[in-house]
């Protein structure tokens, strides 16, 4: 029975010494990769009456080509701001966001809508399909704005409709797809522009936990097989552990940055 115990805790010595150098490895691994997003120093404040309020009060961050990252907090935390600042769509009060050695802060808005038309795609909490629109064509529509040609489009919108799982869905109207299907034409839909980044705000907040695990699976897939850079904001602790490094927000401040590994081992060890 000790000998048993014995080879038990040796097994399980060799298990946690084999899950140290994984993450070890991946830790490397994005070392190697090249910057794509750079924070520095940031911060957006909000004058409210003769007081000021910090949404986001001196962030640091770096997130690296291919990485698969999630910003979590809770609802005032920071996180939503600091996805807009990311994107161009507001400006900070102070601090710098290099984008692909862009500085996003001094770019005019014109700048900053050719800027996320060419490099950026987004994801968002509430689909935002065209109800007009089949799956196809709402795919399409960003390519549309880059003023390509309607076989072209489609061509492309096919794709990555296939790529998502929904061959069987094309021509199907928003209200005629379950909410997981219209997340996966909200992804598709990001994708066909080719973006080097991918922004995702809450992409799973209405959705059921099986079909959110579901969604989530898919944003990793198009990360490794895509080599996309993802970034995603969230307030479920379960959902940021699909990613690859989680930075945690409180009061408008990065106070904790983990490694996507290690973080579903001790989720786990929680659960059990």
């Amino acid at each position: 029975m000790q000998g048993d115990r014995q080879r038990y805790r040796e097994r399980e010595g060799e298990d946690t010494s084999l899950a140290e150098q994984e993450a070890g490895k991946t830790e490397v691994q994005n070392q190697e990769r090249k910057p794509v997003i750079q924070v520095r120093k940031l911060y957006k404040v909000y004058p409210i009456g003769e007081s000021k309020v910090f949404a986001l009060n001196g962030v640091d961050l770096t997130i690296r080509e291919g990485e698969f990252c999630s910003i979590v907090g809770t609802s005032g935390s920071g996180k939503s701001t600091l996805l807009n600042m990311l994107a161009g769509l507001e400006k900070p009060t102070k601090g710098e966001v290099i984008i692909e050695g862009h500085h996003m802060e001094r770019m005019t808005e014109n700048e900053l809508v050719s800027f996320r038309r060419d490099h950026v795609g987004f994801i968002f909490q509430s689909f935002n399909l065209l109800g007009t629109m089949d799956a196809v064509e709402n795919v399409a529509l960003p390519l549309t704005f880059r003023g390509e040609n309607k076989a072209k489009r489609m061509k492309a919108a096919e794709e990555m409709l296939k790529l998502v799982g929904l061959s069987g869905q094309m021509h199907h109207k928003p209200t005629q797809m379950s909410g997981g299907q219209q997340q996966r034409v909200g992804v598709a839909r990001a994708l066909v522009v080719d973006p080097k980044i991918i922004f995702a705000d809450e992409p799973t907040g209405n959705l059921d936990s099986r079909t959110s695990a579901e969604v989530m699976e898919l944003m990793q897939k198009v990360v490794r097989e895509q080599g996309k850079t993802l970034v995603m904001v969230t307030h479920d602790n379960h959902l940021a552990g699909f990613a690859d490094r989680i930075f945690h927000i409180i009061d408008g401040k990065i106070v904790k940055i983990e490694n996507g590994e290690e973080y579903r081992e001790e989720m786990k060890h929680e659960r059990v």
